[in-house]
């Protein structure tokens, strides 16, 4: 089976750098395959929200409104889409909402974009770390079945953002872990649960 992915996210990446042009496609691509074998998700959606990422971020920054002086991250998951970090003022914030909306595959768009000025190098890093800490502190939820790779943790200015395709009890146990991280401002869930999809669209 793991051969089969393998295989198969091999062809998919030959195919988006064919189309895109973009070699860093099938590294992405390449990196979903050993998350994907603990993925809820099918496979095909797991690349689906690679792509739609890159899908995402074009859509924002492709007609130069964006520039450096933005931090704007992109998370999909399940065809749910999250913004988060700086803009230079409120009318960007409806601007990339306005200009993500409309792509194909984006089901649900969270807009947590901020205006104000763009976090700084050492908040940056701080963010990262706090994200670090935050994945590493859910290895500690003790729950029968719970696999913290399927929680994907961003954080911007100590906000920590959790997705994933969990259950009502690992999305709660999920939320209490990351709020007892020091240096956790806030924690905002943005859980799918498995008792709101059908069946066909789980993977156990």
């Amino acid at each position: 089976m793991l051969i089969q992915i393998m295989i198969r996210t091999g062809l998919i990446g030959l195919i988006l750098i064919s189309l895109s042009g973009c070699a860093t496609v099938l590294v992405g691509s390449v990196a979903a395959t050993g998350l994907a074998v603990h993925d809820r998700r099918s496979f095909g959606t797991v690349i689906d929200d690679n792509v739609l990422e890159i899908r995402v971020s074009d859509a924002i920054f492709g007609d130069g409104l964006f520039d450096r002086s933005s931090r704007i991250r992109v998370v999909a998951y399940n065809g749910w889409v999250l913004l988060a970090g700086e803009v230079q003022d409120p009318q960007d914030v409806e601007l990339a909402t306005e200009l993500v909306r409309d792509v194909d595959g984006v089901i649900r768009l969270f807009n947590e974009l901020s205006a104000e000025q763009k976090a700084g190098l050492g908040r940056r890093n701080s963010d990262r770390w706090m994200s670090t800490r935050v994945k590493t502190s859910l290895g500690g939820v003790d729950l029968p079945g719970f696999d913290v790779t399927r929680v994907k943790v961003l954080t911007t200015r100590g906000v920590v953002y959790l997705m994933g395709l969990v259950s009502r009890e690992e999305g709660s146990a999920a939320v209490d872990q990351a709020r007892r991280v020091r240096g956790v401002e806030r924690v905002v869930s943005i859980f799918q649960y498995i008792d709101e999809l059908p069946e066909a669209e789980v993977v156990e």
